[in-house]
């Protein structure tokens, strides 16, 4: 169902049983998957790519104009790549990408509270919660199963590892590490995140070996070098632990360390 009071230009490609409401606007050079809804007055602009299932609330809008004062040149194509299943909800910005070939990236299962804003070439995989007024700021990475809840900004390269839960209010300019609790201003390491970690069936052991190796990042009084050595040396090894590791390993811009 195609309102007669939507725009939907001539060049977007619309796939089966997709729902358009009134006053929504979906630009020439767009790709709309099957059984997608948008609702009224959102819009979705030109370089946008997104897959099946997805339901775009009121006012959101998804490949806007990066808002970069220095190196985006209006002009320039800009790219949103969005997989199945997606809830957006009213008022979302995602802004286009112009660094990486897919764009601003979006997963599968994620649900973007009211007011959330991407800036461009953020890219966030799969099952993920960001909350209201949340600001993700350029090519910040959020891995799956992470929680951002409401009022959080993601400053610029942030990496936020898989199944870590951050509470309301924080701002993170350091890589957040996978499985933990972060909440505060300043930010700060509360734990790790064993509600959610039990839900997706990681055992206690696992979660014992996570905890462990968490002492040795927050309270061991290491550098993070001698913190991973210190891991690999006394936690027994698993495909978390080989995570967590890698991901410290590759923090260019270190972790979030206050307790």
């Amino acid at each position: 169902m195609i309102s007669p009071q939507a725009i939907v230009e001539p060049g977007a490609k619309l796939g089966q049983n997709v729902e358009v409401y009134p006053f929504a606007y979906i630009q020439s050079g767009t790709e709309v998957g099957d059984n997608c809804i948008i609702y009224p007055q959102a819009s979705i602009l030109s370089g946008t790519k997104i897959g099946k299932n997805n339901r775009i609330f009121q006012n959101a809008v998804i490949g806007a104009m990066p808002q970069s004062m220095f190196n985006f040149k209006p002009g320039t194509p800009v790219r949103v790549t969005i997989g199945d299943n997606n809830i957006i909800r009213e008022n979302c910005v995602i802004a286009g990408g112009y660094e990486t070939p897919e764009g601003t990236s979006l997963g599968n299962d994620n649900s973007l509270m009211d007011h959330a804003h991407l800036c461009h070439d953020v890219h966030i995989k799969n099952r993920c919660v960001i909350g209201i007024n949340n600001i993700l700021c350029s090519r910040v990475e959020v891995d799956s199963g992470t929680i951002l809840s409401n009022s959080v900004v993601c400053l610029v390269d942030v990496r936020v590892g898989r199944y870590a839960l951050v509470q309301s209010g924080c701002r993170m300019q350091k890589d957040v590490p996978p499985y933990i609790v972060l909440g505060g201003n300043p930010a700060a390491y509360k734990g790790v995140n064993a509600t959610i970690l039990k839900q997706t069936g990681t055992s206690d052991r696992i979660l014992r070996h996570i905890g462990n190796a968490y002492r040795l990042v927050y309270m061991g009084n290491f550098s993070l070098e001698d913190a991973i050595l210190q891991i690999k040396d006394q936690v027994p090894q698993g495909e978390e632990i080989d995570y967590i590791t890698s991901f410290i390993g590759n923090a260019k811009n270190g972790i979030v360390r206050q307790m």
